[in-house]
């Protein structure tokens, strides 16, 4: 039988309910902005990011977690002396920054919160210099500073041997043009920026997999990859703050941005307005999705509704602009195409892949 997300015990429906529940209430609270001299942007909630607009400038403030991925760390550290925290901590930094980026803000300051069963976690040198340094490299990789954090010990809540991820960050928009704003129009363009592989979104499944395989994670996935599975699961996330800022620096105006993180290709239709994304040219599927898909085993729809397939970042630009964005992502050393073309058909909201098969439509997607 094919597995799921949700037979992980990952269940959006009821997640996004909780989150549109959340946006209803935290829009009430908009007024209190104004005496400090910001206002609340129209159609914010339910961005990856949050905006607050003065009169020169938008101050931007994302907080988010890393999920379940140290588990895999944990595990593959006590298999075979493997210590992956460094980029578990590139991880967490990436999950932030990535969120950060999609409304144009550049990070200023990103912030760690450590939550521990036992504070004796941290008694293991060599797993907390390699988390302190991957913070570090992540804060330098997103031009920001690391400003703080929190490392509360929560015995009862969290197990003793684990740690729970998560994070801030601050950034701006100055000037106020250089803000993505989702003016996506009919025949725009999408470019694709590659991930590293699962990056930090659909490790829960990801984890019942190994559960189930004779080699657990140090099963060699094959395909044309010589890695075990842990160790393709635990290659750092990319950071794709430098995309947007080479794109500001040379002028381009991105449309729309979505970080391709929770829902898989689904979060190509973030945007509120209907449109059609058709995606013509998918890319060539990383080995360590053939893998997955086999290993589960998981069929292609359930695949592209969860995994990011190897897209962990998509741009929405004018025809005009396509060149300008791809040179941008290239120069800044990330691998990018074009990938597919926004459609206008009435009031139609889809994500397609013709050449698999697939379409997701609006109600896929819940998150406002």
């Amino acid at each position: 039988m094919s597995l799921s997300y949700e037979s992980s015990g990952v269940n959006y429906d009821q997640l996004d309910a909780f989150k549109r529940a959340c946006q209803k209430a935290a829009k009430t609270t908009a007024p209190l902005l104004g005496p400090h001299g910001y206002a609340e942007p129209a159609n914010i909630r339910g961005e990856s990011c949050y905006l607050m607009e003065a009169t020169d400038h938008f101050l931007a403030h994302v907080e988010e977690g890393l999920g379940t991925k140290n588990l895999v760390a944990d595990a593959v550290y006590a298999a075979t002396g493997q210590n992956f925290y460094r980029e578990i901590s590139i991880d967490t930094v990436a999950t932030i920054v990535n969120d950060l980026v999609t409304c144009g803000a550049l990070p200023i300051s990103v912030a760690m919160h450590a939550a521990v069963g036992e504070s004796a976690w941290f008694a293991d040198t060599a797993r907390m210099e390699a988390l302190v340094e991957g913070w570090a490299e992540g804060c330098r990789q997103a031009g920001a500073v690391w400003g703080g954090g929190e490392t509360p010990t929560l015995r009862g809540i969290v197990h003793s041997d684990a740690i729970v991820l998560a994070g801030s960050a601050i950034g701006k928009i100055e000037p106020k043009s250089q803000r993505i704003t989702g003016d996506v129009r009919d025949g725009d363009a999408i470019v694709f920026l590659a991930s590293s592989g699962v990056q930090t979104n659909g490790l829960s499944l990801c984890r019942l997999i190994a559960s189930r395989l004779p080699q657990g994670y140090q099963t060699p996935i094959g395909h044309g990859d010589p890695r075990s599975f842990g160790a393709a699961l635990l290659a750092p996330s990319v950071i794709y703050v430098n995309f947007v800022r080479a794109c500001q620096q040379v002028g381009v105006q991105l449309n729309y941005v979505a970080h391709v993180t929770g829902h898989g290709w689904r979060k190509l239709m973030r945007l509120e307005e209907p449109f059609v994304y058709e995606i013509h040219t998918p890319g060539e599927e990383p080995a360590l999705f053939k893998f997955l898909r086999a290993a589960g085993p998981i069929d292609l729809r359930e695949a592209y509704a969860t995994f990011n397939q190897g897209v962990g970042f998509a741009a929405y630009v004018a025809p005009a602009k396509l060149g300008a964005t791809l040179a941008a992502a290239q120069a800044s050393g990330y691998t990018a195409w074009h990938a597919g073309t926004v459609k206008k058909e009435g009031e139609r909201k889809a994500v397609t892949i013709p050449s698999l098969g697939l379409a997701y439509d609006g109600g896929t997607l819940q998150v406002r």
